[in-house]
């Protein structure tokens, strides 16, 4: 039995009679708010759009859902655990659930992956053999993401996930990047032509994640609210964020701030506890993931906006989400100086130099210290968000990159019928 079934507003465009298939792996839908935002571009061009994903834990359960005319197809997965072969396990499950729901959903003129892992151009590689394209949506750069999490060195699984990239690389039509700095790898190390690698910028969607009126309370009785957004893993700083909370108090004498800490992740447990450790348990809130609604009131209410992603091989050359998140939002952000922080943040973000915490420490007491500089940086994050880093640059960026997977090809369904058996490869 299908949930959550709505309907939306259609219009025909250059992907009417066509249809798409997106695999995810790492999220459910639509909680993966850039597959999501995606998924709604392609339906509102005309594409008849089907996703195949793991289910979520407290939202996303149902196994099969019709949202907003999306159709979407969603396995049990357990996370891995246990080092290698937890991976293994999770990976081959998923791969197994998605080739099972491929074959249900049927013939689809573009399969769309997006990574982690860099496997998911397996399924696509039997759809490409039944005529479809396949466009590549690299999120993360793996081998970057295994030095930055594991700290294992280029070891023998670093070679594997190298290959992986390769292939997948290889395999696909076109490539989606997230920035710049991602294209230049999908040209340099994966021998892409340029005019196949497209930049799709992840961006909040401004009409529905927007400032409401904040609300004192939520500063515990503190004249400032510090806030951090995101995934919560060993590569994203939590714990570079928390010492510097504990100089900022410590060093600085400044006990004038409440700190919300919202998302969730593999070192979720190891930050509460390291809170613990440097006696930050009574600043320091940790809410786990919470609605939309409750995350714009933290960060509505916030003062400051915690961006501590340590420089790593990944987190120089990655967009993060959180930084737009906190721009549209209008709040100013402390940053470590890192490449693609700068592209997305601009004058809407101060910056440590690289994994400094006591400097870190230091802009966040400037930056409670000067509320007009404050608004000056918040007001720059919205019109950046507003211009040139919007949903709707992207939108057309993805829209150019289908039709070039989908150049000098018919649309799969003719006349409201899907055609079927084998089509010619490219």
């Amino acid at each position: 039995m299908l949930g959550n079934e709505t309907s939306g507003d259609r219009t025909e465009g250059e992907g009417a009679g066509r249809r798409a298939l997106v695999l995810v792996e790492n999220l459910s839908v639509p909680f993966d708010r850039r597959v999501w935002q995606e998924c709604t571009t392609l339906r509102d061009a005309g594409w008849e759009v089907h996703v195949i994903c793991p289910r979520g834990e407290k939202r996303d359960t149902e196994a099969e859902a019709v949202i907003d005319g999306v159709r979407i197809h969603r396995y049990p997965l357990r996370a891995a655990t246990g080092g290698p072969a937890g991976y293994l396990k999770e990976y081959g499950t998923a791969l197994w659930h998605t080739l099972r729901l491929a074959r249900k959903v049927g013939p689809v003129d573009v399969v769309h992956a997006c990574n982690p892992p860099d496997l998911l151009f397996l399924p696509a590689l039997w759809m490409k053999r039944q005529g479809a394209r396949f466009v590549f949506d690299q999120h993360d750069l793996v081998p970057e993401l295994y030095l930055s999490r594991f700290d294992r060195g280029e070891d023998l699984l670093y070679r594997a996930v190298c290959a992986l990239e390769r292939m997948t690389y290889r395999a696909a039509d076109v490539v989606l990047a997230t920035n710049e700095s991602y294209r230049d790898v999908a040209v340099r190390r994966g021998g892409r032509r340029p005019e196949d690698v497209f930049v799709v910028r992840s961006a909040p969607d401004v009409d529905r994640f927007h400032p409401v009126p904040p609300e004192p309370e939520l500063k515990r009785g503190k004249p400032h609210l510090l806030c951090y957004l995101g995934v919560m893993g060993p590569q994203d700083g939590v714990d570079y964020a928390l010492r510097s909370l504990a100089k900022l108090r410590d060093e600085l004498g400044r006990t004038d701030w409440h700190a919300v800490f919202v998302g969730a992740g593999d070192a979720f447990d190891a930050m509460v506890e390291l809170s613990r450790r440097l006696g930050l348990a009574e600043q320091v809130q940790f809410t786990g993931r919470i609605p939309d609604a409750d995350l714009a009131r933290y960060l509505s209410t916030a003062d400051v906006c915690l961006s501590p992603d340590p420089r790593n091989p990944l987190n120089d050359v990655s967009t993060m989400n959180k930084v737009l998140e906190y721009m549209v939002m209008g709040r100013p952000i402390v940053s470590f100086e890192l490449r693609e922080a700068r592209v997305s943040a601009g004058d809407a973000a101060v910056y440590a130099p690289a994994n400094d915490e006591a400097a870190f420490a230091g802009l966040i007491a400037g930056l409670l210290d000067d509320p007009e500089e404050r608004a000056r940086m918040g007001k720059i994050g919205q019109e950046r968000i507003g211009g040139q880093l919007s949903w709707r640059h992207s939108q057309l960026s993805l829209l150019a990159a289908y039709a070039a997977a989908c150049r000098d090809r018919a649309p799969l369904s003719v006349g409201g019928r899907v055609r079927t058996g084998r089509r010619p490869r490219r």
